[in-house]
């Protein structure tokens, strides 16, 4: 598996946790860009690692391919998806940590006049 697969991943599965502790009366829908990372693993047999098992309340011997299911799961039949804005409010995002970096100068110096 490639490690970024699995970084983005791990991410997603955090913020799956927190997500899912928010009262389902008061909870947003499940965000569209959860799907990326879930497709990346749909077919990995490898173990997870057990925090992400918790995490994802699966046992511990699950698999990637059964964290991604556990994803499409709480993404099937929304009729629409979150704004991030509006989902990042709901929950602590990893996402939106680097969608509210501000644009920085950039460095011209390797074009020269």
């Amino acid at each position: 598996m490639h490690p970024a697969a699995k970084l983005q991943f791990e991410r997603v599965v955090v913020e799956f946790a927190r997500w899912r502790a928010i009262p389902e009366s008061e909870r947003p829908p499940a965000p569209s860009w959860w799907w990326g990372p879930a497709m990346e693993v749909r077919e990995i047999a490898l173990k997870l690692p057990p925090a992400s098992s918790r995490r994802l309340r699966l046992p511990d011997d699950a698999s990637y391919a059964a964290g991604a299911e556990t994803l499409f799961r709480s993404l099937a039949g929304q009729p629409f998806q979150p704004w991030p804005y509006d989902f990042s409010r709901m929950v602590d995002s990893t996402d939106s940590d680097v969608r509210d970096l501000h644009v920085q100068p950039s460095d011209d110096s390797a074009f020269p006049l």
